[in-house]
């Protein structure tokens, strides 16, 4: 038999409900959102939500409600249904968004970062949960990180990127080979200098995590250059907010185009996450189309372009190193820059083998070692 104190530590009202939470206090609920996530409207095999409100003929409405222990209990008029809710749950839910784990503050970083990046073996990405956890987490927060003694061979990618998600394809393919090609359709398939750049701006959605597997190189030259866009981003916000804000709000085009290809997008080249801190760049000299903004814009647009592109290439920001084989250098497309000295052709062997994988996908990989879900 409930006590009266219980019944009426509960107030029932035209929409929605109000109760006292032990942690907060006061909180209001709406019956809509009560009777829509009413544990009984999941299904735990499959974790979905099985119950549709959509059914509904009239609002949901209380014939009785009531504190019962640790849980809000709900009798629903003319359904013959009762609702337990853990008020340790509720009070979850009113303290704002599910938290996700994966949320992670991002780290900047400049030239000198090399000898910290994170690095673990390909082996022990295998066999250690831990060390896995603490590999993508080094992807979210410095959004870059090395594997080191891998396999030589096409299947050990294949693997290595099966840890964050699937083989995100792209109009070069699932996979692609970065080595000096007979007929290049990419400035990467020649020994030239590659400026720095994010890859395939031109797609809508550009792919957020890439893979280079280091199969041989044994020729002069052909330094890595890499950079963390953020960095140099938040630096651009400091030293020059408006050109920060043209750069964050703005959206111009960029295309690629060959025989078989026409792809164009709109990007911004500063990209900010919903807390308004920087979460990437998008940068590419030989995929940016011809801007189309009014020209009196381009009066303030291309100078603050420009000064970005130029303090992308301060040396206090450029990570240098030459890739060896064995190595796969694993980073956010969204938020590392990257570009390579030319090398000498005829001096040697280089050949680097690359694929894609989403972010959402890398979230969702640390989210399950590393967090608690909603059904665990």
């Amino acid at each position: 038999m409930a006590t009266e104190a219980a019944i009426h530590a509960v107030q029932l009202g035209d929409k929605g409900l109000e109760l006292v939470l032990p942690a907060s206090g006061a909180a209001y609920f709406n019956y809509y959102w009560l009777r829509d996530n009413c544990p009984s409207s999941f299904d735990h095999q499959t974790r979905e939500r099985t119950y549709d409100i959509f059914h509904r003929a009239a609002p949901p409405v209380p014939q009785s409600a009531r504190i019962d222990g640790d849980a809000l209990e709900v009798v629903w008029a003319g359904e013959n249904h009762v609702s337990r809710y853990p008020l340790g749950w509720l009070q979850d839910c009113a303290s704002g968004r599910r938290k996700d784990p994966s949320d992670l503050p991002r780290r900047a970083w400049y030239a000198d970062h090399y000898p910290a990046a994170h690095r673990v073996t390909f082996a022990d990405l295998q066999a250690d949960k831990a060390k896995r956890a603490a590999w993508l987490e080094a992807l979210l927060v410095e959004g870059l990180a090395f594997v080191t003694d891998m396999p030589d061979s096409d299947a050990a990618l294949t693997e290595l990127a099966g840890h964050i998600g699937l083989v995100r394809p792209t109009f070069f393919g699932d996979y692609f080979d970065v080595r000096t090609h007979i007929e290049p359709s990419n400035l990467a398939y020649t020994a030239k200098a590659l400026e720095f750049h994010t890859d395939t701006p031109a797609e809508e959605l550009a792919p957020g995590i890439q893979f280079l597997h280091c199969r041989a190189n044994s020729v002069q030259g052909g330094d890595n250059l890499f950079l963390d866009g953020v960095a140099v981003a938040e630096d651009l916000r400091r030293l020059h907010p408006e050109d920060f804000r043209l750069l964050s709000e703005t959206a111009v085009p960029f295309y690629c185009e060959h025989d078989s290809y026409d792809m164009r997008a709109r990007q911004r080249v500063i990209e900010l996450d919903e807390h308004g801190a920087v979460s990437g760049v998008t940068i590419s000299q030989h995929m940016a189309d011809v801007f189309d903004l009014q020209q009196h814009e381009l009066d303030a647009y291309y100078p603050a372009f420009c000064r970005f592109g130029q303090m992308l290439a301060d040396p206090r920001y450029v990570m240098r190193f030459n890739i060896q084989p064995g190595e796969c250098i694993v980073f956010d497309n969204h938020r590392i820059v990257h570009g390579r000295d030319a090398y000498s052709a005829t001096s040697g062997d280089r050949y680097l083998r690359g694929c894609y994988a989403d972010r959402g996908e890398l979230r969702s990989a640390y989210r399950v070692l590393a967090g608690e879900g909603r059904f665990k």
